[in-house]
């Protein structure tokens, strides 16, 4: 395992009795367990955020779709499957 820091947060009593049953469970450590999920949330986190900055980004330097031309691209789409779909019936 590669370095590490130590923080504290705050949880609930019921929330550090279901860490200890997982930890448990799992036999994993508790302090394994929180590390890792919060890692999985700051990495969905951060992708959301990026994400929205990127489409951001995009609509600042005119990259956009105007809503017709999606939503007509959306309904042609549904379409052909429909059809593909009688076909194979």
């Amino acid at each position: 395992m590669g370095a590490s820091t130590t923080i504290t947060i705050r949880v609930t009593p019921d929330l550090k009795e279901k860490l200890g049953r997982l930890a448990q469970n799992t036999r994993r450590s508790k302090s394994y367990l929180a590390a890792d999920a919060v890692e999985a949330y700051v990495n969905r986190e951060l992708q959301i955020i990026e994400g929205i900055q990127r489409g951001l980004a995009d609509m600042a330097a005119g990259r956009v779709t105007p809503h017709e031309e999606v939503m007509a691209r959306v309904d042609q789409i549904i379409s052909e499957a429909r059809q593909k779909r009688v076909v194979r019936k």
